[in-house]
This record gives C-alpha cells, structure tokens and sequence, in this order.
C-alpha cells in the first residue's frame, strides 16, 4: 500500500486564495486587517515562525505590527504592550510568540490578552466557547488539520480518532472540535498520551490516528491498522532537522498520511490568518452596525 500524501501546503495555499479575496473586499469597506505580534527575547526559533507569519500575512495583504522586546523585559513591560494593541484599532489579533523568557508569565501573558483578538484562540474565554460549541476563535493547529481533512475528503464523521497528545495547544482542543457536531467533526474521539498502557493497542483502533507528542518516530507501523489516516502534528528536532511524531514505515500501512514538512505546520500558519481576517470582519459589522 503506498498511503496518499494529505500536502498541507496545498491546501494553504487554497486557504490564503480565499483570504485575499475577503482582504479585498474588507478593503473596499475602509476596513485594514492588522496583526500586532509580540516576541520577547532573541530565541532564533521563535524569530523564524515570526518571520514566517509576517510572510503570509502580506501574502493575503494583511498587516504586521511587530514589536521585539528584548529578553529582559518585565511583566509590566510586556503587559503594557498588549494593553496597547488591545486599546488600538489599527490591530485586529494579537500574536503573543512563545515560549516566554522563563521570568516571564505565560499565563498572565495570555489572560491580559483581549479575547476578541486572541488570534490563537487559547484564551480561556476562546476555550470556553469551545467547550459550549459557542462561535469563536479556534486553536490554530487543530483547525488547521479539520480543515486539512476536509480538503482531502477524508471522512470523520462517526469514525474513531485516537489523539496522542494532551497539550493545551493541539490536544486537548482538537478532542473537543473533532466530538462536536462541526462540519466535517462529528467523531468519536479517545485521547491517549505517552503514559497510556500499551499506546499501540489504543492507536491500532483508531480509523485516524493523529499524534501530536514531539517525540520523533513515536508512531510505527505496527501501531496503526492497515488502511488508517495518519497525521503528525508533533514537530521534534533530531540533529537540527525537522522530524515527526510519524515513523516513515507508517507510509506504507496507511491509507493518507501527511508528509514531515509542509504538513500540518502550513496549515496552523494559515488558520492564523482565517482568526485575523474573521476579527477583523466582525470589525466591520460592528462599525457598519454603529
């Protein structure tokens, strides 16, 4: 069995396409979508996936306010920074990069954050509405991948996903999305992680199987049932090199599997964009409603 390579860039690609076209039109009512983006520090890491979204951004004509804050910034400094972008109306979303210096307050960070332009939907007011199946701001990576399964036609509903992975940023959030009764969701959903007991067993009864650890060639192919959707949204580095939770054998016992680069990564990049331009639209309604 060769398995079908679910490309997210391709699908990004037809994400930004559609975005430019409501850029324009936004445009066109006076309204510019702006993105403010925060990086504490000079984590080379970090700059690059910044560099990277200012980059899409001004592929679907989007603007980027970038503010570098050096690496010893305190909390009140960086606290003052978002109020700004929270009281400007130049600024639709807000991009708080992390992780933060270790003195710093992720949490405090992401709280002071103005729930309507929290562009990664992690604010817990954003989560909670998640939780209620109430509109908001998705997290970007698990939109990223209900949207990549859409475009490849890949059946979820009333299938068994196995999520491994608890984290705030994928996990968890992608469990709640893929249950509900969101287009192309539907599913029903077991989370397991690296604790689990025998995480084979458990990953061999899943229809899609999506891991999102970081811990390179985690899943193997005798871990996945012939014929199953696989997708790797942990991103470890091995040797300074991009890796994946995904083992290459896998390929050849899946159905569709998504490739280590231009996978799932593209597509959290691009739902980003979907949070802005969305904040930005509810802008215009609201000016146009005043």
């Amino acid at each position: 069995m060769s398995a079908r390579i679910l490309d997210g860039n391709t699908v990004a690609a037809a994400v930004k396409e559609g975005l430019r076209s409501e850029v324009e039109a936004l445009g066109d009512q006076g309204i510019s979508v702006g993105l403010g983006t925060i990086l504490v520090g000079d984590d080379a890491s970090s700059g690059r996936y910044v560099a990277m979204k200012h980059k899409d951004c001004a592929e679907v004509g989007i603007v980027s306010y970038h503010h570098q804050l050096g690496a010893q910034t305190s909390m009140a400094e960086l606290l003052a920074v978002i109020a700004d972008l929270n009281e400007s109306s130049e600024v639709d979303s807000i991009l708080l990069q992390l992780p933060l210096p270790s003195h710093l307050s992720q949490l405090d960070a992401l709280m002071a954050i103005s729930p309507e332009k929290d562009v990664d939907g992690l604010h817990p007011v954003n989560l909670g509405r998640l939780v209620m199946s109430e509109p908001g701001p998705l997290p970007c990576t698990p939109a990223g991948i209900v949207e990549l399964l859409r475009f490849y036609e890949v059946q979820v509903a009333h299938r068994h996903v196995v999520i491994v992975g608890r984290g705030l940023t994928i996990g968890r959030p992608l469990a709640l999305l893929l249950s509900s009764k969101s287009p192309n969701c539907n599913a029903t959903v077991t989370i397991a992680h690296t604790g689990s007991a025998d995480l084979g067993e458990i990953t061999r009864q899943g229809d899609i199987v999506i891991s999102a650890v970081g811990s390179a060639n985690l899943i193997t192919a005798d871990m996945v049932k012939p014929g199953a959707v696989v997708v790797g949204a942990g991103t470890p580095f091995v040797a300074g090199k991009l890796a994946s939770d995904i083992d290459a054998s896998v390929s050849g016992v899946a159905s569709a599997i998504t490739p280590t680069v231009g996978g799932v990564g593209p597509m959290t990049r691009a739902m980003l964009l979907v949070n802005a331009v969305r904040a930005a639209k509810i802008r215009s309604e609201l000016v146009s409603a005043g």
